[in-house]
């Protein structure tokens, strides 16, 4: 994807019941991808999803699939969520053993890979595979739930990424998730922040096609700001 700023609405907050509806809502306000959090009750304290209800995501809309997983022992299962739609894979860095085998087997089973990062887990701790990432993710609330405040110190994490894709000459998208609104999604963009995960914010406001428009449009204005 292309380096201007995208909302991916998180279906976390989205009505269950009405899955296509809410993802053609979305669509329809320039959304381009559905952001899928996985939960197992283990790493953090909540259960969401599997693998069965992101192919009834894939088979309900052409929109791209980003599905982080947020469970112990990931590997067992990245092959069954690629099979399932999923185009882009995230695990956490605070959940994996081999980070450099995970990522590779999310490429090899056909996603793009990308690795998460908790709140309290320093940037530091990528330095190795930045080269090999196509995305990090940097959780600004501690997982678990949707609908928390964002966290104003993991704006530096962003800053950090940004500045290190630059010096490295990398082109990995930087992720956010976490507390984004209107509010707070222009200094995120200008943090540098590629693409931002955006869920009660969205699917909560009267309008959830305009929230997308408007959280875009503030996110794509920082963004060339910084350019």
């Amino acid at each position: 994807m292309s380096r201007v700023a995208e909302i991916f609405p998180s279906i976390l907050s989205a009505n269950m019941a009405r899955l296509g509806e809410e993802m053609e809502k979305v669509k329809a306000g320039g959304a381009k991808a559905i952001h899928v959090d996985v939960m197992d009750g283990h790493f953090v304290p909540n259960i969401t999803i599997g693998p069965p209800v992101v192919s009834s995501l894939r088979s309900a809309t052409d929109l791209l699939l980003d599905v982080h997983l947020m469970i112990e022992d990931p590997d067992r299962y990245i092959a069954d969520f690629v099979r399932a739609g999923a185009d882009m894979v995230s695990v956490h860095q605070e959940a994996v053993v081999h980070l450099d085998r995970t990522l590779g087997l999310i490429r090899s089973s056909g996603a793009e890979a990308g690795v998460a990062l908790n709140p309290a887990t320093p940037v530091e701790t990528l330095s190795v595979v930045l080269d090999t990432v196509d995305f990090v993710l940097v959780m600004s609330v501690n997982p678990g739930f949707g609908g928390q405040s964002f966290l104003p110190y993991t704006l530096n994490k962003v800053r950090q990424l940004d500045r290190l894709r630059q010096e490295r000459g990398l082109d990995y998208h930087i992720e956010v998730d976490g507390g984004l609104k209107p509010d707070n999604i222009t200094e995120v963009a200008r943090a540098g922040a590629d693409w931002m995960v955006a869920g009660s914010s969205v699917f909560h406001s009267k309008d959830a096609r305009q929230a997308v428009v408007e959280m875009r449009r503030l996110a794509q204005e920082a963004t060339l700001s910084r350019i």
